[in-house]
């Protein structure tokens, strides 16, 4: 055997358990989302495919079933009585309005802003994306309390509103650093000629630089989209009653114990559509987030 085959075989074997690693975890958080309560709480043995596989935990998180229904059967009873206490219908249609509406607002805003930045110049362009890029780096948890009376005394706490204009600003950085190295590979000569044959420069920019990077807007909503579906520690502490799906799953763990189907169910199911969204635009979403990695 060569030493290219035996390198190539290395890369293959490394890759492999790199990626076992990394899926294991979500693969349980799946397997035990189709557990039936006796098998998550086996005190005996760890059940890993032995088991008759229900989708009660589903039916009572996602389709708004009894949790009595479910639990008929069992003699391990724990968590809320309530039935209506784990139904995660209203969480996940909060999620997908505060999500798609963070989204339009994050995407629009950044893709005049990243197109400016892109083709204007003038003095401290430079100190200025980076004043942009610190914002990413500021963890929420160091502006909550302040934000919060903020959001107080506008009457924006515990609103949608509230949450959408928060998670829209958390998004714009991350957002325009992308949308911005996608206009940096149009060349500057396509808005001149485009220009000089009578275009305006907003004519430029949304009839003939944007159709070119469609890709990129599309990998940079996905991303501000799954940080906003995903998005926690805001969503905690700006509202009271309205709860996005990770504030919700934290309603499962109860004095009583934690409540593992439902809150694998629930989680399985909110990490469906990111997932997807992420495989239809990967391309476009590694080429922006490693922007700059190699200059020309």
């Amino acid at each position: 055997m060569s030493s290219a085959t035996i390198k190539s075989t290395a890369r293959y074997v490394v890759a492999i358990v790199t990626v076992a690693i990394f899926v294991f975890p979500i693969a349980w958080f799946a397997l035990t989302s189709i557990k039936p309560i006796s098998a998550i709480f086996n005190k005996d043995r760890v059940v890993v495919f032995d088991f008759k596989p229900t989708f009660d935990n589903y039916k009572v998180t996602v389709l708004g079933g009894r949790k009595s229904d479910s639990t008929k059967n069992s003699s391990i009873l724990m968590g809320t009585s309530g039935d209506g206490a784990y139904d995660g219908r209203g969480s996940i249609m909060s999620s997908i309005i505060i999500a798609t509406c963070s989204t339009i607002l994050a995407t629009v805003i950044s893709l005049l802003a990243a197109y400016a930045l892109s083709r204007l110049s003038f003095r401290g362009a430079q100190g200025y994306m980076h004043w942009i890029l610190s914002q990413r780096f500021l963890p929420p948890v160091a502006i909550i309390i302040p934000l919060v009376f903020i959001f107080r005394d506008l009457g924006l706490r515990d609103t949608h509103l509230g949450i959408i204009i928060a998670h829209t600003l958390i998004n714009i950085p991350i957002a325009l650093l992308i949308l911005k190295s996608f206009f940096d590979d149009v060349p500057i000569e396509v808005d001149q000629a485009a220009m000089i044959d009578g275009a305006t420069r907003f004519q430029c920019f949304y009839m003939v630089v944007v159709p070119m990077i469609k890709g990129g807007i599309a990998a940079t909503a996905v991303l501000c989209f799954i940080f906003s579906w995903t998005e926690f520690l805001l969503s905690l502490f700006l509202t009271n009653s309205i709860r996005t799906v990770p504030v919700k799953i934290t309603t499962f763990v109860t004095s009583t114990g934690s409540e593992w189907g439902y809150i694998s169910a629930l989680g399985t199911a909110a990490i469906i559509p990111g997932f997807i969204f992420i495989l239809l635009v990967q391309n476009h979403l590694v080429r922006g987030l490693t922007m700059g990695a190699i200059k020309d």
